[in-house]
């Protein structure tokens, strides 16, 4: 019964603690540079981790960006988005 209750506190924690991610996607139009430049503005990246994220989408087709609160994430990828990326919160 301890047991059981303990698993159950532990699922609960864990549905709290879950947060959104925004993935960003490869496309054929955009240059490294704009989506460097864009994930600098609309993630906050520092210069280092928006070429990796920029390189892993390029390389692997897609890449989490930036996780937090869907509050957090909607703006941004909003502006991901204005600025023509591929990028969907999940």
């Amino acid at each position: 019964m301890t047991k059981e209750k303990y698993s159950e506190e532990l699922l609960l924690e864990e549905e709290v603690l879950k947060q959104n991610e925004i993935v960003l996607f490869n496309d054929e139009v955009n240059t490294f540079d704009h989506v460097i430049d864009t994930l600098i503005y609309a993630c906050d990246h520092m210069p280092e981790q928006a070429e990796q994220c920029a390189l892993l989408v390029h390389y692997k087709g897609k890449c989490t960006v930036k996780t937090g609160s869907y509050d957090d994430l909607e703006p941004r990828c909003s502006k991901l988005l204005q600025a023509g990326l591929s990028a969907e919160i999940i």
